[in-house]
């Protein structure tokens, strides 16, 4: 058999193909590909956001329900919802509204979803999201869609910050909240969504980014969650902006409770985190299986050493005087007494076997 087919034994490529599965599994089990998921390495993911959180010292909670904001000090914490795809309860509202009334820092994010303004209305905020396509003729990274947002205003949230750098974003309303960013004097919206500037569409300088007061807690507001997708991430200002957000904060909740499921195998390792208890019963059935595969291997080894030993054939008792007679017929030039020597020295010899033994 050459060595081919000794690869491509069916025996190889059933293990083969099963840990292939085995791999597969793994992968679809940890990842997602949902837009602005955290376990998305895509170009729409967000995976790198909590790297950038990290960097500034911040622990971070992947969050799965709003009770997470329960559980954090409100004033060290900041915490960022991502154009979430689902409506909030009443509990769920009240718990996020109690988390920055006193003290908490709340970064909403989106463009056109349909839950982000009745959210902020239900918190208390002024801000609301436009909805309407945001361009730029002049100030733009490649298509007027993603325009270069080049007015920032001296607040110490985005200290360091020149600019961002949105994807088909849209502008935030301000009302009586503070503008932190705004675009370039060439941005309109565009109401008529045919990307091009009409007569009906005014042409100026389009807040981006607010700031406002609650309680003793703070809600900012951006146009666009695309600016935190990793595409996204290192066009220009955007992973300075994300990282002074983060800056100041020792605890970064990103929430997720609102928007498409995690990946099961990232959920199951949440939930592993957080449970004390599951720690325990992992770590205790861990030590219980691993007693039991030591206990049911020294079984079946214990097993076949005494199946081998039965197997094996009787010794046979061999007596002087069949030593003598078969030493005669084998060498008959042999006299009495090289016979007898020959013999004298079998019987003084050590018993290989019982030595092995």
């Amino acid at each position: 058999m050459t060595k081919l087919d000794a690869l491509l034994s069916p025996k190889r490529l059933v293990i083969g193909f099963g840990l292939l599965t085995v791999v597969m599994l793994v992968i679809a089990a940890s990842t997602s590909t949902a837009a602005f998921g955290i376990y998305n390495n895509a170009w729409d993911g967000t995976a790198e956001l909590q790297d950038i959180a990290e960097t500034t010292g911040a622990t971070t909670t992947i969050a799965r329900e709003t009770t997470a904001y329960t559980q954090s000090t409100p004033t060290e914490t900041l915490s960022v919802i991502l154009s979430p795809d689902q409506p909030y309860s009443q509990e769920d509202r009240q718990q996020i509204e109690s988390y920055v009334r006193n003290g908490g820092t709340l970064v909403v994010a989106d463009d056109y979803g349909s839950h982000t303004n009745g959210l902020l209305s239900d918190l208390g905020a002024e801000a609301r999201l436009d909805g309407q396509p945001l361009r730029d003729e002049q100030f733009n990274y490649r298509s007027p869609a993603m325009p270069v947002a080049n007015n920032v205003t001296n607040h110490s949230t985005v200290d360091n910050v020149s600019s961002v750098t949105l994807n088909h974003g849209t502008a935030v309303n301000p009302n009586n909240a503070s503008v932190l960013v705004s675009t370039s004097h060439y941005a309109y919206l565009d109401t008529n969504q045919n990307q091009s500037l009409d007569a009906s569409e005014t042409v100026g300088s389009y807040p981006v980014v607010t700031t406002e007061q609650l309680g003793q807690g703070t809600i900012i507001v951006v146009g666009d969650p695309s600016l935190f997708i990793n595409a996204m991430i290192e066009k220009s200002g955007n992973r300075v902006f994300a990282h002074s957000l983060f800056a100041g904060h020792s605890h970064v909740v990103l929430d997720y409770s609102h928007t498409a499921s995690l990946p099961p195998l990232a959920v199951a390792l949440l939930l592993l985190r957080d449970s004390l208890l599951l720690q325990f019963l992992i770590g205790v059935g861990g030590t219980l299986a691993v007693f039991i595969v030591l206990q049911t291997d020294g079984l079946m080894r214990l097993k076949r050493r005494v199946t081998r030993t039965q197997s094996q054939p009787a010794a046979i008792e061999v007596t002087e005087t069949d030593l003598v007679t078969h030493l005669r017929k084998e060498y008959p030039d042999w006299d009495d007494e090289r016979i007898q020597r020959v013999v004298t020295a079998r019987r003084k010899a050590p018993d290989t076997e019982t030595q092995q033994e």
